[in-house]
Parts: structure tokens; C-alpha cells; sequence
């Protein structure tokens, strides 16, 4: 007999996990909660299961509990859950990148065991995530009694886990911010750089392809310090200095964008020049 879920939040990751475990046969989906009734109903119809409900007090016990809500919001929901006793001896985890499971200790002390299961990826999409969930990363973390079964449950809708340091989650979760989000802010001081010396926009993104794509091709398969090349690691400083001048010149915020990025590139030159993987 499949062990019940009950979902706390019914944002994209409670949705596309949701869908993914009750397609999989993992979890009996069982209760569904949300800000509202009509966002609970819709994540109910996304995942094709479970009951939509808007108040606490209507959710009944479960094996496991996800809670999907935001960041800010774990510690306050897992406190008003464990207030009601419906946790006890229960799995409670939730899906966060930037906490660590011990933002569950509330449920811990109501007798429940708990962990942190953060899949690597964009959930912008719900449907795309559902449909191509195979091979993502998934960093884990917590009590083992709640591990033992939430790995194999993970691993029977295609992730791929990977064990992470508790006390290091928010360096872990700023690694995803770099490969991520500021590759983009980087990318996007290149282009506006180009339009700036008279380059077309269209014309703009066209040059700067091929240069990031390589890059990070570079970077997967052979290591970063491999893969850097340019002034910086030529050791050419005086085109550092005139590079860094031009665009405060230009844009001050991009040229102190370039400025906290020379320091961080010379040690990756010098780990180039050792050899460093």
C-alpha cells in the first residue's frame, strides 16, 4: 500500500512534484493546500489527485507531508502543522534550495522525522518539469529515518541525489545563484556593452553566442581554469585597467561589475598556471 502525501502549497514545485509522484505510483495523494480554494482545486487538477483545501484545520494525518511554500514561509507552516499533533511520527521535508532541514525542527519535536529534498532546476514551467524530470539533481539532507524513505521515493520519478552539508545549504543554494542567475547579469553587461559601441542589439546576442556557449562547453568539459582565457589570464593588465576605466566611463555599475570580477579572475589564472583542475 502506497504511503499517503499530504502537499502544503500548491505553487510549481508542489504541482510538478505532485503530478510526478502520483504518475510514478509513489504516494497516494491525499490533501492539497493552498492560499485559496480555487489555487488548491487547479494544483489538484495538475496533479490529477488529491482533495483541494484553503484551511489547515481540514488537512487529516499523512505519512508524508511536503511542504512546498516559499522560503520565508517553512518555519512558520511546519509550527502551525505540528501545533495540531498531526505530525507525529510522520515525514515532513520540504523543497527548499536556501534552508536546511533544521527549519522543520518544530516538526521534529512533535515527534516527526524530517529532510530537505532541493531539485537543481527552473520550475518555471510545471508541465515541462513533470515531462522531462529524469536525470535532475536533487541535494539531500536530513534525518536518515526520513531519507530511508524519501531517496527511493525521489529516485522512482528519475532524480539523481547527491548527499550536501547541512550547515553549508546557503553557499550551496549561492552556487546555483552564480551558475544561474548572475550568468545572466553577466551576459546581459556583455550585451548592452556591445550595443554601447554602436552594435545592433540582434547583431549584439549574435556575437556574444558563440563566445558564452564555447566558454561553458569549455568549462563542462575541461575545468574553468582550462577554459579561461582573455586579458586576465593572459596577465595583460594594462587592458584590464583601460577595459575597467571605459565602461565606469560608460556605465559605472558595469565597470564595478567588472571590477569585483578581476580580483576573482586572477586567482583563477593563477590556479590555471599551476595546473589546478
Amino acid at each position: 500500500m502506497r504511503p499517503t502525501l499530504n502537499i502544503v502549497g500548491a505553487g510549481h514545485v508542489g504541482r510538478a512534484l505532485g503530478r510526478l509522484f502520483h504518475a510514478h505510483a509513489v504516494f497516494a495523494l491525499q490533501d492539497v493546500l493552498a492560499r485559496s480554494h480555487a489555487s488548491a482545486e487547479d494544483a489538484v487538477a495538475f496533479i490529477g489527485a488529491g482533495r483541494a483545501l484553503a484551511q489547515a484545520s481540514e488537512l487529516r494525518p499523512a505519512a508524508v507531508w511536503m511542504l512546498a511554500v516559499g522560503d520565508d514561509q517553512i518555519g512558520p507552516a511546519c509550527a502551525a502543522l505540528a501545533a495540531t499533533g498531526v505530525l507525529k511520527g510522520a515525514i515532513v521535508f520540504h523543497c527548499s534550495g536556501a534552508k536546511a532541514s533544521n527549519e522543520l525542527d518544530t516538526a521534529r519535536q512533535a515527534g516527526a522525522h524530517v529532510a530537505s529534498i532541493h531539485p537543481v532546476r527552473s520550475f518555471a514551467d510545471p508541465a515541462a518539469v513533470a515531462a522531462n524530470f529524469a536525470g535532475t539533481w536533487c541535494g539531500v539532507e536530513g534525518d536518515e529515518a526520513a531519507l530511508a524513505s524519501l531517496r527511493p521515493a525521489f529516485e522512482a520519478i528519475g532524480a539523481r541525489l547527491v548527499a550536501i552539508d547541512p550547515a553549508a545549504k546557503t553557499v550551496y543554494h549561492a552556487a546555483s545563484v552564480f551558475a544561474a542567475n548572475y550568468l545572466v547579469t553577466v551576459l546581459d553587461a556583455a550585451l548592452r556593452a556591445y550595443t554601447a559601441a554602436g552594435v545592433p542589439p540582434g547583431v549584439a546576442r549574435e556575437l556574444a553566442q558563440p563566445l558564452a556557449s564555447e566558454a561553458m562547453a569549455n568549462v563542462f568539459r575541461l575545468g574553468a581554469p582550462a577554459a579561461l582565457s582573455g586579458p586576465v589570464a593572459r596577465g595583460d593588465r594594462d587592458t584590464v585597467k583601460r577595459q575597467q576605466a571605459a565602461l565606469h566611463d560608460w556605465d559605472a555599475p558595469t565597470g564595478a561589475l567588472y571590477a569585483a570580477l578581476v580580483e576573482a579572475t586572477q586567482a583563477l589564472a593563477e590556479r590555471k598556471r599551476r595546473g589546478d583542475a
